[in-house]
């Protein structure tokens, strides 16, 4: 069995992914790969915690838009990452892997409350922890939710899966021409406004030193690849700037 490169990492999940095709909703096949490719990285030993979109259900910015107030846009949104982590708490459970969901809202009735002690307990007895409700404030992102609980729980990587294998210097949608990055600084990924992260989450992984690889969560056995050191997606790590 290959040793993984990182003992302990925070999987960052946009919520459009739990939409499947339609990109809105839930789809409950993907889950269940999401769920399976997860529970192949904790076969490995590796601490695992997730943090979960809610763009499939409602984008805080969009609904401000709109004509929705933006703070309560974004609780909105808090609350749709809710509904996304208890899905995939189920999946998870269905495929036989621990989890505990923890929100940043208390609504104790159905998850924990984000302790920082806790979650790496969970870890460290090889539950799965799902992290909801961003940071409990508004104007602040998903992302930005993954960068301040990888640094909180000490993460060695965090992956964020997307449906791109990487960093490109445009969009490679619409542009054929575009250059994929191998490697790449936090800090020319934030002069250069490459579209991977805020600025803010972007910023704290830098001063954090914790290293982000980008990757295509639709291709099977990517989170176990990226784990295990293999070469997968896109590579964003601190350099000398």
């Amino acid at each position: 069995m290959a040793r993984p490169t990182y003992k302990r990492i925070l999987l960052k999940l946009s919520g459009e992914v739990f939409g499947g095709k339609q990109k809105y909703g839930i789809d409950l096949e993907v889950l269940a790969v999401i769920a399976a490719e997860i529970k192949s990285v904790r076969a490995l030993g590796v601490g695992v915690a997730v943090v979960v979109g809610g763009g499939n259900i409602f984008r805080g910015v969009a609904g401000a838009v709109q004509g929705i107030d933006r703070a309560t846009g974004d609780y909105m949104g808090m609350l749709a990452t809710v509904i996304n982590s208890l899905a995939l708490q189920d999946a998870l459970e269905r495929a036989g892997v621990a989890s505990r969901v923890q929100t940043a809202i208390e609504m104790r009735s159905i998850a924990e409350p984000f302790i920082r002690r806790r979650a790496i307990r969970h870890m460290e007895k090889g539950r799965v922890v799902i992290l909801a409700a961003g940071t409990g404030n508004p104007y602040f992102s998903t992302d930005t939710t993954a960068a301040l609980r990888a640094a909180e729980l000490d993460a060695d990587v965090i992956l964020k899966a997307t449906k791109v294998d990487g960093v490109y210097d445009k969009d490679p949608v619409h542009f054929p021409d575009a250059k994929k990055y191998k490697n790449i600084t936090h800090m020319t990924m934030i002069q250069k406004r490459l579209r991977v992260m805020d600025s803010t989450a972007a910023s704290l992984c830098m001063e954090n030193k914790i290293p982000i690889i980008v990757f295509d969560l639709t291709k099977r056995g990517n989170i176990r690849r990226a784990v295990e050191g293999k070469e997968v997606g896109t590579l964003v790590e601190v350099g000398k700037e």
